[in-house]
């Protein structure tokens, strides 16, 4: 189980590869459509010390089309069954019979940027070993118009917990969903108010490696070069208690989370 992968790892943050086999995702679409090249990435990702990989077929950036789920399980499937032996798999989608198909190939854990809005997909939860419950109003082709708050940590906070009652997997997981419905601001926001929804007692992922509020804060439009702020983020996650980081670049985070753990465990 997750719960496993997190415990006796020194008090450290998990560290989560991304892995998109999509044509159209904005950080690396297009990189790993063949399968090959798929599971070259994942090795590489649990080389750099990645605890597990999450494998996305439909691209979640701001203005995406939907993709059929037959297309997404023909795109995620080989990919998940190929890479099950490595390490933990999880897979990213909001269709229930997507996340079937890939627990049956081999994906322990059900990543749900929608938070099961699919009514079927808590059943479905019941056997994975993990369901990530993540935050977003609307679908990835809306989501930017729909960033009206009075105040974002406290509803974020609350519509997961609405959502975390209907799960039915063994462990929930909660991630805030920056930059999905999120203005830049907002998004800082959620990053600076995290400590109330680990305070819930729900194990929280956070996501925000190479997303478009560290542009907007530094200036930098392209993805790739937003690394330090990406660092940046992660750190703050850390230390205020995110238990896993969904991420890009595996090795420098591995680092600053080992580097985050051994400061809070140091004494005097």
């Amino acid at each position: 189980m997750v719960r496993d992968q997190t415990e006796g790892k020194g008090g450290r943050a998990l560290v989560v590869g991304i892995l998109n086999v999509t044509p159209d995702s904005f950080s690396d679409g297009g990189r790993y459509l063949d399968v090959d090249a798929a599971v070259a990435r994942a090795r590489r990702m649990v080389s750099e010390g990645a605890d597990w990989i999450d494998v996305g077929g439909e691209s979640t950036r701001p203005g995406a089309p939907p993709v059929d789920a037959e297309e997404e399980c023909r795109r995620v499937l080989p990919v998940i069954a190929a890479i099950a032996e490595l390490a933990p798999v999880s897979v990213d989608t909001r269709k229930a019979v997507v996340a079937a198909r890939a627990l049956a190939v081999g994906a322990r854990i059900i990543n749900d940027v929608s938070a099961m809005d699919d009514p079927e997909m808590p059943a479905v939860s019941a056997d994975a070993d993990a369901i990530v419950l993540m935050h977003m109003r609307g679908t990835p082709a809306t989501m930017t118009r729909l960033t009206d708050y009075d105040d974002v940590v406290t509803e974020v906070r609350d519509h997961l917990l609405r959502r975390a009652e209907r799960a039915r997997a063994p462990q929930v997981w909660l991630d805030p969903g920056i930059g999905f419905a999120k203005t830049a601001a907002q998004s800082l926001a959620l990053l600076r108010g995290l400590p109330d929804l680990v305070a819930t007692g729900y194990p929280v992922m956070v996501g925000a490696s190479r997303k478009s509020f560290i542009g907007a804060t530094l200036g930098l439009p392209d993805p790739a070069d937003r690394l330090p702020g990406s660092l940046a983020a992660a750190a703050a996650a850390c230390m205020a208690g995110a238990r896993a980081l969904r991420v890009h670049d595996v090795r420098p985070t591995r680092q600053v989370v080992e580097m985050m753990a051994a400061i809070a465990a140091a004494r005097p």
